[in-house]
């Protein structure tokens, strides 16, 4: 049974750092496409960023461009998402998803993703 969980969520002030982390377990994923999402209240579910299968492309949404980084460790089959200069918009519930199919490419269409996590609850004040 595939597992996501996602740590590392909590409360900040603006301008601050948090590192969200995401385990995966049931199988391996070092050959599919990695995101995370985010849903603020009352808000649909949106794109963050996501990373291929190599790690050797990123993308993010415009507006954590710069501030935000993706990364990943196949060996570990862990993903992490370093947030810098928080702002109170980021304040959301943060999820772990993965391509289920085997892309070169990343998409940023929720229905590309087949496994999801539980989400971790980031809160930025000002």
């Amino acid at each position: 049974q595939v597992q996501l969980v996602e740590s590392g969520g909590g409360l900040v002030q603006a301008g601050g750092s948090l590192r969200l982390s995401c385990a995966a377990s049931g199988r391996t994923f070092f050959n599919n496409v990695m995101g995370w999402f985010r849903q603020a209240s009352g808000k649909e579910r949106e794109f963050v960023a996501a990373i291929s299968w190599s790690g050797g492309s990123t993308l993010y949404t415009d507006s954590v461009k710069g501030r935000f980084t993706i990364s990943r460790d196949n060996a570990k089959n862990t993903m992490s998402l370093q947030m810098n200069s928080l702002k109170p918009e980021d304040t959301a519930i943060y999820y772990c998803a993965v391509d289920g199919a085997r892309r070169s490419t990343i998409r940023i269409g929720i229905p590309a993703y087949d496994y999801w996590g539980q989400g971790t609850q980031v809160t930025v004040s000002s």
